[in-house]
């Protein structure tokens, strides 16, 4: 078993993760709009300033899309090379959750249990096929955590010097990804632990390098974007920082507690051993590695619950130290014999495998959500059954069987987004509906839609950024405001010119999202003679040529 236990954490990446990226649509907003921007990276050259669908995008810095675009650039413009880039930096948190707790325990139980525990959170794992720029800056944060460690942890000179340069090198990459949190994350953890264990002289000594890296790493385009867009710091700063942390119209608002409860929803299949783990950081805390986890698990935790503006995705970063501790806590269970915690998993894992899948019979017979889609419930119902029965497995053999959990929420996260309601599908992934129709709209002179992410969709699709945008801006309020982007969005009052104007000079493909009466009224307002197909809440329309 120990020679299967790393070539079974490689299958399951391949399999569960690798595979199943190109087997369902683009999500809207995040996926089609990074898959929009970087597609437009490579046809444009342009590696400096980000613009979504043509237009000036200062929402966020520039490495995260590098990654995708050069993901893209290896595989096409498909959609496994815009997911690839996520599933690689989640490979290689894992890999740096597996070198630290090799580093801190030299025990191949806490190594091992470490990484599985890491690859199977629910969060982590799910992310990992999704196209975010979050994976990415927790890979930034968690190797900077980890060079953190291995600095205060190293024997000599040249490791320490090689550790605190490693951590520049990775803040300047996180700072390029997402912004200036990049540099907050790692002070307000190492600063607090230097302190309680009289490291502080050496943080203070080495840090200064830390900084020199960053910069070299992250100044040339941060000066670059400075001279060709001067405004972007200052957008990027205050509307991406200050209002997201503390502006009373923050979005996403949350209360503070929020992330509490949904710690424990997206650790699944693991909700269980958190306490357990937590409980014994906290009353380690004067072992220097359980007091470096604490606070590399709470400080973050902590700041991200003080913002105003939450997200699900924004305690990623809590992940790493929370894996580790779980995988201290577990063996020191197992070698103690201690299996309570490992059977209450058990239980609770049995326990949701069987709610859901009554759930899935119950909506079924009453309310079905899959209308003539047999394969797509059974497979959701095959995961159902899988989860029940890994429960079953862990709560029966909570000492051999400990880890079952994990290969439930790998088929669950592999199998469930292919098997999707169609309902569903054709609302949230928009690029399936316009590949069908992909010839037709590619050769349209002139593209409309009424929804941004179905807009980046449809350029994405089509290769081409022109899309003009009916009665919507969202976040390209910014982008419209500079001269190019005059036009680009009409109001409904202005749609009807438009339209004749556009025909004039050649068709006209629209791409709607239909979702309440006053999209059925924009709808109706579309030209008689055009060609309609609809699929639910999409509909794409072909108006021809007007006649001379």
């Amino acid at each position: 078993m120990k020679r299967l236990a790393y070539p079974t954490l490689l299958a399951a990446f391949i399999l569960c993760i690798l595979l199943p990226l190109c087997f369902h649509g683009l999500w809207i907003p995040d996926e089609t709009r990074n898959a929009q921007i970087t597609q437009g990276m490579l046809q444009s050259g342009d590696w400096v300033s980000p613009h979504l669908l043509g237009l000036r995008y200062f929402e966020k810095p520039i490495a995260g899309y590098w990654m995708i675009a050069a993901s893209q650039a290896l595989f096409g413009e498909n959609l496994f090379g815009v997911r690839f880039a996520s599933a690689l930096v989640t490979a290689l948190s894992t890999l740096l959750v597996l070198l630290v707790a090799r580093r801190m325990w030299s025990d191949p139980r806490r190594t091992w249990a470490a990484a599985l525990l890491y690859g199977s959170f629910a969060l982590i794992a799910g992310q990992a096929g999704y196209s975010n720029l979050d994976p990415q800056f927790t890979l930034w944060v968690n190797l900077s955590l980890v060079s953190v460690w291995f600095a205060f942890d190293a024997a000599t000179t040249r490791g320490r010097l090689s550790a605190w340069a490693l951590l520049g090198v990775a803040c300047g990459m996180g700072f390029m990804t997402k912004g200036f949190l990049a540099l907050l994350l790692p002070v307000i953890v190492s600063l607090p632990y230097a302190i309680l264990h009289g490291r502080l002289r050496q943080l203070l000594a080495y840090g200064p390098l830390a900084v020199l890296v960053a910069a070299l790493v992250s100044l040339p385009w941060a000066l670059m974007i400075h001279a060709r867009e001067p405004d972007f710091w200052n957008f990027f700063f205050w509307h991406e920082h200050i209002r997201r942390f503390a502006g009373d119209d923050a979005q996403h608002g949350r209360p503070f507690w929020f992330f509490v409860p949904l710690l424990f929803a997206t650790a699944m299949p693991w909700a269980v051993l958190i306490i357990p783990a937590l409980r014994r950081g906290f009353t380690g805390l004067r072992d220097p590695r359980l007091g470096f986890l604490v606070l590399w698990f709470a400080m973050p935790f902590l700041f991200f619950s003080l913002a105003k503006g939450k997200l699900p995705t924004y305690i990623m970063p809590c992940f790493a130290p929370l894996a580790l501790l779980m995988a201290d806590s577990l063996a020191d269970a197992l070698q103690h014999g201690r299996q309570r915690m490992l059977r209450l998993s058990g239980a609770l894992n049995l326990a949701v495998g069987v709610v859901a899948l009554i759930a899935l019979v119950v909506l079924q017979l009453r309310h079905p959500l899959y209308k003539g889609e047999t394969p797509s419930v059974l497979l959701v119902g095959l995961a159902c059954i899988v989860w029940l029965v890994c429960g079953a497995l862990q709560l029966l053999r909570p000492t051999q069987l400990w880890a079952a959990p994990a290969f439930a929420l790998w088929i669950l996260v592999a199998l469930v987004p292919t098997a999707l309601p169609k309902r569903l599908v054709n609302s949230k992934m928009p690029d399936q509906f316009v590949l069908e129709h992909l010839d037709e709209l590619r050769n349209a002179n002139s593209l409309l839609s009424n929804d941004l992410g179905a807009a980046t969709a449809l350029a994405w699709r089509t290769g081409r950024a022109d899309v003009t945008l009916l009665n919507t801006v969202g976040e390209l309020k910014y982008g419209i405001g500079y001269p190019e982007g005059a036009g680009r969005s009409l109001t409904l009052k202005e749609v009807d010119g438009w339209i004749a104007r556009a025909r004039s000079e050649g068709s006209i493909g629209v791409l709607l999202r239909v979702n309440s009466a006053s999209d059925e009224q924009d709808l109706a307002r579309m030209p008689r003679d055009a060609i309609s197909y609809r699929q639910n809440h999409l509909v794409v329309l072909l108006i021809p040529k007007a006649t001379q």
